[in-house]
């Protein structure tokens, strides 16, 4: 669960926003929405590709796994991505938390992610959003941003922690170093995010559980 804590959904069932209006009228030749969000998710995963070729994310690789005590992922709103990843990660036993690098606290998960959520046996309906200035740190964490540039916030702001940073696509197969916020871009690329954040979580899980076993 994350620091902020997670609440009684209570009563009321909130109504799905609208997918954003597309520019173009939707007009996407290319069919690059559905499996990257946006023509700028696209280029910013092609950056981010790029950043990765020369070692410009060498640095989120080198995870030490036998200091890792928590998971903590890292988005912006904390009610898509890192929402979802927490709670898949938990799944697999182990302990999590997770916060939104401009979320404020106690808000909801999205709902069409709870909805996705629920139909891949996942519930965020007690989820709340946890902000960055009400999370607590701990020794042992290990942060997974779904951004490079999410990255560089947290290693300039938590840089006295003693925690490790890591990017969640590094970890996905192909490899997704950003995540694009799926946000109000409907369902098809709401699925493909979360594909993509099943698998890296599960690698992680991975490491981390034969590092157990080494240890």
């Amino acid at each position: 669960m994350t620091s902020c804590g997670s609440s009684d959904p209570g009563p009321g069932v909130e109504q799905e926003l609208a997918p954003l209006k597309l520019p173009l009228g939707g007009w996407d030749p290319l069919a690059l929405r559905p499996r990257f969000g946006t023509y700028r998710g696209f280029v910013r995963l092609l950056l981010a590709l790029g950043e990765n070729l020369t070692g410009g994310l060498r640095a989120y690789k080198q995870v030490r796994w036998e200091r890792v005590t928590r998971v903590v992922f890292v988005c912006r709103g904390n009610i898509c991505r890192s929402a979802y990843a927490e709670r898949r990660a938990a799944t697999y036993g182990l302990a999590v938390a997770s916060f939104g690098l401009a979320a404020e606290s106690g808000a909801r998960a999205d709902p069409t992610a709870r909805r996705f959520a629920a139909m891949r046996g996942i519930d965020l309906a007690g989820h709340r959003s946890c902000s960055a200035a009400s999370f607590e740190l701990q020794k042992g964490d290990l942060l997974v941003a779904m951004e490079p540039r999410q990255g560089r916030v947290m290693r300039r702001r938590f840089a006295a922690a003693p925690c490790q940073f890591t990017l969640l696509g590094l970890w996905s197969s192909p490899k997704r170093p950003h995540i694009h916020d799926p946000h109000r871009l409907g369902d098809r690329y709401l699925a493909q995010c979360f594909d993509i954040i099943d698998a890296a979580v599960r690698t992680i899980a991975q490491h981390l559980r034969r590092n157990s076993r080494n240890g």
